[in-house]
């Protein structure tokens, strides 16, 4: 799967304690980077964090061995294996992409070509126009070789993994693998892993999908495709932020043309008046991503290393916090400019935006922005 040079794999004691650091309240991708980047290891990180929440003045959950030992082994009932960034099986194309998850479930996929991927994403309650365009599209990708990948949502998503069950499809789920969301595509999702086709998610098991979870799987869609196309779309949809963070990943966006007189297709007409592609077969995508070299580093900046230093400890300062707080607001700003504003230094400023996002305090977005967070 992966195509990486130094490649490595886990050990059992480390994986666990990677997922007991993922687990723990606040701990996302970039805070889990963060920490590995501050302390060396997860190990040393776990160690750390009592008194890091003592200082944010937050009562947070640490998972436990037993905990993340527990979710191991419940992953094992389901045939799924726990990867780890740098691991051969991790996908390659999330290497590559801004908040990438530190571990992923899978389930099946072992024979898929994840480096020839395109994403179909649409609405859930698509015409019969759509689903036939979304059948054409994934048959006709399937037999040049490509694989799918979608949401595993009504509608769009479902017409393209059923229409490429035959030739290999990918659902990217919003919820833990035993909570997949709608209940009715629970068979869907059981005859794309038969078929030889996978399931991923981010998530841990018994983890009911809330609505701020589609957004942070849709990242993973587009963050797994080469390109994504989409067949209908509302103006506020899912499938437009797909298609936002798309861009941002530095992935082509398609879309299919639609009649102005329909909702649905509002938001895949304005895509294409905003410089996306329009099609109308699958030879319109295979031109444009037959260009695409996914291993050349020059397309996609890395975001990932697993190689850390621990570094020496910080003693911050009230009034060192209070200058950063005065610098942050609801607008997302760029860590240099902060550094820039505040006259704090670089390794000041990691551990307070690390204490701050310990705290729930703050949010991150691509390119290293960080805005407060008002609940």
């Amino acid at each position: 799967m992966s195509q990486r040079g130094a490649e490595q794999v886990l050990s059992p004691t480390r994986r666990v304690a990677w997922l007991r650091l993922l687990r723990t309240d606040n701990v996302g991708p970039v805070t889990f980077r963060q920490l590995l980047s501050r302390f060396g290891s997860a190990e040393a990180a776990l160690d750390a964090l009592p008194d890091l929440l003592r200082r944010t003045g937050k009562l947070s959950r640490i998972t436990t061995q037993a905990q993340a030992e527990d979710e191991i082994t419940g992953l094992t009932r389901y045939g799924a294996r726990l990867v780890a960034t740098g691991e051969p099986d991790y996908p390659d194309l999330l290497n590559h992409i801004h908040a990438g998850p530190p571990l992923v479930t899978l389930v099946g996929g072992e024979n898929l070509d994840w480096h020839r991927t395109v994403g179909i994403v649409g609405a859930r309650n698509a015409s019969s126009a759509g689903i036939k365009m979304t059948r054409l599209l994934s048959t006709e990708l399937g037999e040049r070789r490509y694989t799918i990948i979608s949401g595993l949502a009504r509608g769009i998503d479902a017409a393209a993994h059923r229409a490429s069950l035959a030739t290999g499809t990918i659902a990217v789920l919003a919820g833990g693998l035993d909570r997949i969301y709608p209940d009715e595509n629970v068979p869907l999702a059981q005859e794309i892993v038969d078929n030889g086709g996978a399931l991923i998610t981010e998530m841990p098991l018994g983890w009911e999908p809330r609505a701020r979870d589609f957004p942070r799987r849709n990242r993973l869609v587009s963050g797994l495709s080469l390109g994504i196309v989409v067949v209908e779309a509302a103006k506020r949809s899912g499938s437009l932020i797909t298609a936002r963070l798309a861009l941002e990943q530095n992935r082509d966006v398609f879309a299919v043309p639609g009649s102005p007189l329909d909702p649905r297709a509002e938001g895949g007409n304005a895509l294409i008046q905003q410089g996306a592609k329009l099609i109308t077969c699958a030879e319109d995508i295979v031109e444009t991503l037959g260009s695409v070299d996914p291993r050349r580093t020059a397309l996609f900046d890395r975001e990932w290393s697993t190689d850390f230093e621990s570094e020496p400890p910080i003693t911050l300062s009230d009034d060192e916090k209070s200058r950063l707080l005065a610098s942050l607001s609801s607008t997302p700003v760029d860590v240099d400019e902060l550094i820039g504003q505040s006259g704090l230094s670089a390794s000041t400023m990691q551990m307070l935006l690390l204490e701050l996002d310990l705290a729930g305090q703050i949010e991150w977005s691509s390119g290293q922005l960080v805005a407060l967070r008002y609940s």
